[in-house]
């Protein structure tokens, strides 16, 4: 094995390579740029080198400065992670000639399946099934424009170096073709240095599903089954699993057997993921090979129990793999969910800023997950130059709806300020039925998900956050109460208002004294619920307005909750996850399964008096054309005088590595264009005016 490596890489794949490395052992080598400094990644690795400044281009995909840190710190071999420098093939060629051990595919199978083109003829020599597309790289929108209808719409513009659904666009038609083509050209230039792309034809209710491969340097070959990734946005993945619901154990062998085949006949030695698209029906077709780890790794490690880092490293090191097909045999079902810094309710635009504060889901003796995977603390900031992923949720159990039903308790539980992120959403996603049944599809976010990222809130939902809510302020009255010797009454009313504008009544009664465990009655108008709450043998008292977790149980014995229980509740004290935060005196936010929203919490007589004050609204008439998020202006498509329609194009903004579209709302005629190409905005900021 090896002494000492370096990770050319940052965020949460980087601190999980340290991780393996200190278990067996091997010293390692961080590396930074300036926007990373105080990132966790430095602070656990045995050393750390600055490479350069925030731009990706001038460090983490610097060559020159990677070697340069290897020459400083005496490493020995570069693991590479996922991203960036992982499937260049100059990057092991350059190392290879300083004498340093590339931890990852030798540079011609790099070379062979990092190009999406060269990858699909050598998939055709190997009896790999195919989509129906392009040989070769386009050259033009016309050229395009001619291979689309050859093949017939829809169709996929794909950058041939690409990777994590950069430089890819859907055309639908001879319209979208000319977009797609020169957005798909301009993301790959950006993200790849190759602006080469491909035409080929886009499968009618896709799902994604990838087999893991892993080599040795012996030529031997092995698959370590399937992850579906179907649930995707934007062609980034979001969600994803192993084993597939849609996989019949005759369709998996097949897969692998195809996988092993193409991963053979390139010599592919280390770890790397074979990638199928597949229609409803199961029949598949190879998408793409990706030559390294991948960001859903976690799923495949919990369902064969190998760790693919310790083997890539042993790999590297030039041991035979001591794993055989036969000994790769699927436990349980694993789901990883992807944190993002991005505003769902702003058509998940990326979300910057300081993470001022950062709970995530933590072992505890009631509440099952698995893993958490981050590169970032409370405090760290999420910048516009890297990829906005927060963290990676991942959670095993017997069954897929076990896993589910964990992945849900684990998403209520996230809390974090200063950014927006994801994690409603994601609950969303677990609770909405066509998951749950594994009908999944690559456009199930856009078709289950047109309008609002969170679930509606129906009456159970509703009953139990205002019951949490209105536990929360009178414990807060009560505390006030305390320094002024006065007792609140036995039964205390409250009116819960939620930002939709529905009520509900409740009023509050304490069932017994105050002891190790608080008991409340809540009655509502049409039901009531039983509610304990209070310390957890061995854990602090931790209630709403702390920002953490409210803790319900039942008795099952308890006539009351009956009504609630299909909805609610799994079994006997069964503990329900929410997320509450106090905003401020009266107000809370809240997410619990996959609803999300505001609430103010009154009494009643107030209550009544906030019913009669009008809504107050302010709007420009849409006039101004605001920045949607925090980004880099990449082209203005308009100027001072011009006529715009609506829908027509008026910018392009760059963040976190994708390019956004700004179209205009409504007609108008340009009156002010405030921006120009290359300034960088905040959020919010104005882009231009129309008369």
């Amino acid at each position: 094995m090896f002494g000492k490596i370096l990770i050319a890489n940052r965020g949460e794949i980087a601190c999980r390579i340290i991780k393996t490395c200190k278990r067996l052992g091997i010293a390692t080598v961080a590396v930074y740029s300036d926007a990373d400094r105080s990132s966790p990644h430095t602070e656990m690795a045995d050393e750390a080198v600055r490479i350069g400044p925030p731009e990706a281009a001038k460090s983490y995909l610097a060559i020159d400065a990677i070697l340069d840190a290897c020459a400083k710190t005496g490493a020995e071999a570069v693991h590479p992670g996922y991203g960036f420098l992982s499937e260049r093939a100059a990057f092991p060629q350059a190392l290879e000639a300083a004498g340093i051990v590339f931890i990852g595919p030798n540079a011609a199978a790099i070379e062979a399946m990092g190009d999406k083109i060269e990858s699909k003829r050598r998939a055709d020599a190997a009896g790999v099934s195919t989509v129906p597309g392009g040989q070769g790289a386009v050259e033009s929108a016309a050229d395009a424009l001619k291979l689309a209808e050859e093949i017939g719409y829809p169709v996929m513009i794909k950058a041939s170096a690409g990777g994590g659904g950069k430089g890819m666009r859907i055309a639908h038609s001879a319209a979208e073709v000319g977009e797609g083509f020169e957005r798909a050209r301009s993301e790959a230039a950006t993200s790849f240095g190759d602006d080469r792309v491909f035409v080929e034809k886009f499968i009618t209710e896709p799902r994604h599903i990838e087999i893991q491969v892993l080599g040795d340097k012996h030529g031997n070959v092995i698959h370590l089954l399937e992850r579906e990734c179907s649930i995707q946005r934007r062609n980034q993945k979001v969600i994803e699993e192993a084993p597939s619901p849609l996989l019949t154990p005759e369709t998996r062998a097949k897969m692998g057997a195809q996988a092993v085949a193409l991963a053979t006949a390139v010599d592919y030695d280390s770890a790397g993921t074979v990638e199928f698209v597949a229609d409803q029906n199961a029949n598949f077709y190879f998408l793409e090979m990706n030559t390294r780890l991948q960001v859903e790794h976690p799923v495949t490690e919990f369902v064969t129990g190998v760790d693919l880092v310790e083997q890539m490293l042993r790999v590297a090191a030039g041991e035979k793999l001591a794993l055989r097909q036969e000994d790769i045999k699927p436990e349980g079902w694993a789901i990883e969910a992807r944190l993002y810094a991005e505003d769902p309710e702003r058509g998940f635009l990326p979300s910057t800023g300081r993470l001022r504060r950062l709970r995530l889901p933590g072992a505890s003796e009631w509440r099952s997950f698995e893993r958490v995977d981050k590169g970032v603390v409370e405090g760290s900031e999420i910048s516009r130059f890297y990829d906005p992923m927060i963290a990676k949720v991942v959670v095993h159990g017997d069954t897929r709806d076990e896993a589910t039903e964990r992945m849900s308790e684990a998403l209520d539980t996230i809390h974090i300020d200063g950014i927006r992120h994801n994690a409603t959403f994601l609950a969303a996603l677990m609770a909405h039925p066509r998951w749950q049944e594994g009908r999944l599809s690559t456009g199930f976010i856009a078709e289950e998900f047109p309008d609002s990222p969170s679930l509606p809130l129906d009456r159970a939902k509703r009953n139990l956050i205002a019951a949490i809510a209105s536990i929360a302020e009178l414990e807060e009255a009560e505390r006030r109460e305390k320094f002024g010797q006065r007792s609140l009454p036995d039964e205390t009313p409250y009116s819960v208002i939620f930002d939709d504008g529905e009520r509900v009544n409740a009023v509050i009664s304490r069932a017994s004294e105050k002891s190790e465990e608080d008991r409340f009655q809540i009655q509502f108008e049409d039901e009531a619920l039983l509610v304990w709450q209070g310390e957890h043998p061995g854990r602090p008292h931790e209630f709403a307005w702390c920002g953490l977790v409210a803790r319900l149980r039942y008795d099952d014995h308890d006539p009351l909750k009956h009504s609630l229980r299909e909805a609610l509740f799994k079994a006997d004290e069964t503990v329900v996850t929410m997320g509450l935060q106090r905003e401020q005196p009266g107000r809370y936010g809240f997410n619990h399964l996959g609803s999300r929203g505001s609430l103010h919490v009154y009494r009643p007589r107030i209550a009544d008096l906030m019913a009669l004050m009008p809504e107050k609204r302010t709007a420009d008439g849409g006039k101004r054309v605001l920045c949607p998020m925090p980004g880099l202006v990449v082209s203005l498509s308009v100027s001072e005088g011009d006529k715009v329609e609506a829908g027509q194009q008026l910018a392009v903004i760059e963040a976190m590595k994708m390019e956004n579209v700004i179209r205009a709302e409504q007609p108008g005629k340009v009156k002010r264009v405030a921006v120009a190409v290359g300034d960088s905005l905040a959020v919010d900021a104005v882009i231009l005016e129309l008369e």
